[in-house]
């Protein structure tokens, strides 16, 4: 009989099931407790005295995105249990696009704080981050980088494409094109029902260089992915190998301590931002990567990130920015071979979850092949970065275009504008056949940011008015203070800020002031004098929306704006480690 002086096996090491322990006053019977109990679903001493890795499980069924979920996790198990571990999988909340009132943004720093709480509260040694949908792997990585414990991402990958009468399609830049064609009346109701069953062919996320897909290779580009693990589709066997590896590869990570601050360094945060521009990625990448890097105490500086943009031509062919899918974008090789090409531009001694660095991935067996769809440094398929950076009076902290996915004849432009306050009057009014506007005017939307919406929506992309749609108007120049979807493509200015529910100088904007924007020089500008913006502003009545109770209240006094990544200033730690880019990093 073991004597009162003796502790179980295990009790000793803080790891495993010893990790966040209760404090009754008796650590020990606390132990005893825990493992009573987790032995009541079948588990031996043997089982418990492994690594626990611990795997996020966001599947949902409002969730399509993660609609694999319960296959990666069988893969991701026999992963673990193969590197000698004990995998433990539980749930967090889940978040997709299409299903979250008022918006996914709103929803993404309650997800990171579920993620950080629930990694803090249970025993874990490493951590397995299953994300897909365009809000959920930014908040997990959020989460794990505050959280500190060794933590890898695996996204459930992007779903395949459709055929609507013999034309490839895929959600959702070809959402928005059929779309369109449809408030143009250039197709009837029929043709829009029947693209409607072919847009989104399998479970998995869009199939085009949106947010989803962006973040995806981002995540790979910070280190925090197993090599190659961006592109696989949802539905293939080479999604269920990389599960596979990423448990195998989260038990190393255990075993050696390897932290998300060991990874995602400043270098790896300025190796994202060169694959963001090269990949023609969503402009909501600049807002996620900023509110990673802030929870590790960096901060982004855009104007350095326009210089990158400068240097970094976008060398992936896909849409929005070109023509082919993700699917495509893995059989010619993904981000191994994409990578190979930015090698120039590359930190390669930032490290990965391999415990290797990036040059030592790069280093490794690659068989090149004549393909299409990466192009290399010496014939990009557009000459700079995908997101340039604009400032002016009317973005006095910054505003960002799309460049690769904007019309080349309106990114030299002035126009009339045409003022909507929100986007409920929009809905109201832009459809209208009274509605004064003509092509060369620009629409202007207010109060869609982070705090105006709340949640700072993907209104941005306003819809081109019905009735210069059926004119055969395809683009015009749109600005807000919102975001877009990585999916969309046109002459669209977004996250202008200060937004103009803090009194930003988007407020004071009227129908029929002139607007000019200049992405030659980077400029955003309405043709008013200051005197007469500071006038303007003193007429107005602003108060900082805010709301009574629960999570509208927390979040609407805590957002930060669209520069800080909108996240909430009490989970960004007070001290900064730096800023990124680094000056030394940006070529004359």
């Amino acid at each position: 009989m073991a004597s009162k002086t003796q502790r179980p096996p295990g009790s000793e090491a803080m790891n495993g099931l010893g990790k966040g322990l209760t404090n009754y006053g008796d650590t020990d019977f606390s132990l005893f407790l825990r493992k009573a109990f987790i032995k009541g679903a079948g588990y031996t001493d043997d089982a418990l005295n492994r690594p626990v890795i611990g795997i996020v499980n966001t599947g949902s069924a409002y969730n399509p995105c993660h609609g694999n979920a319960p296959q990666l996790i069988e893969a991701v198990k026999r992963g673990v249990l193969m590197a000698g571990g004990l995998p433990m999988d539980f749930p967090t909340i889940s978040i997709h696009e299409s299903f979250s009132h008022p918006t996914s943004m709103y929803l993404r720093n309650l997800m990171s704080m579920d993620t950080e709480e629930m990694v803090r509260a249970q025993p874990m040694d490493g951590v397995v981050l299953i994300g897909g949908c365009d809000k959920t792997v930014p908040a997990q990585l959020m989460g794990a980088a505050s959280a500190g414990v060794p933590a890898i991402q695996l996204v459930t990958g992007s779903m395949l494409t459709g055929s609507h009468r013999g034309v490839r399609v895929g959600a959702c830049t070809d959402c928005r094109r059929y779309w369109g064609d449809y408030r143009a009346s250039q197709i009837d109701d029929q043709e829009i029902s029947d693209v409607n069953n072919q847009l989104v062919a399998s479970v998995g996320t869009c199939s085009v260089m949106g947010t989803a897909s962006t973040m995806a290779c981002l995540t790979e580009a910070l280190g925090m992915m197993v090599f190659g693990g961006a592109t696989p589709p949802a539905v293939t066997a080479d999604r269920a190998r990389v599960a596979e590896q990423t448990g195998a590869t989260a038990v190393q990570m255990a075993r050696t301590g390897l932290t998300p601050d060991r990874i995602m360094t400043e270098k790896a945060f300025e190796n994202a931002l060169r694959v963001l521009l090269a990949i023609g990625g969503s402009t909501n990448g600049i807002i996620h990567l900023t509110a990673i890097a802030g929870r590790l105490g960096f901060k982004v500086d855009l104007a350095r990130v326009d210089a990158f943009s400068r240097q970094t031509p976008v060398l992936i062919d896909l849409k929005p920015s070109g023509q082919h899918y993700m699917e495509d974008f893995h059989k010619a090789g993904g981000m191994p071979t994409l990578l190979r090409e930015l090698r120039p531009l590359l930190h390669l001694d930032a490290l990965t979850v391999s415990g290797r660095s990036l040059g030592d991935e790069l280093d490794g067996k690659h068989v090149s092949f004549p393909q299409q769809v990466i192009r290399p440094l010496s014939a990009p398929l557009y000459p700079q970065g995908g997101i340039a950076v604009l400032q002016g009076n009317l973005a006095p902290d910054f505003a960002i275009i799309k460049q690769s996915a904007a019309h080349p004849d309106l990114m030299e432009h002035e126009g009339r504008a045409v003022v909507f306050e929100s986007a409920e009057d929009m809905a109201r009014r832009l459809d209208s056949d009274d509605l004064d506007v003509q092509a060369e005017d620009v629409l202007v939307l207010k109060n869609i940011g982070p705090t105006g919406a709340p949640g700072m929506p993907e209104a941005g992309y306003i819809p081109i008015p019905k009735k210069l749609a059926r004119q055969g108007v395809k683009d015009m120049v749109r600005i807000s203070d919102g975001r877009m979807s990585g999916t969309a493509a046109g002459t669209i200015v977004l996250h202008i800020a200060p937004e103009a529910a803090i009194g930003g100088p988007l407020a004071v904007v009227r129908t029929g002031d002139r607007i000019k924007l200049s992405v030659r020089e980077r400029r955003l500008q309405v043709m008013l004098s200051d005197d007469e913006i500071q006038r303007r502003k003193a007429e107005l009545d602003i108060v900082r929306p805010t709301a009574e109770r629960g999570y509208q209240k927390l979040y609407l006094d805590s957002v930060t704006q669209a520069g800080e990544g909108v996240d909430f200033d009490f989970l960004m730690p007070q001290a900064r480690n730096g800023t990124i880019p680094e000056k030394s990093d940006i070529k004359p």
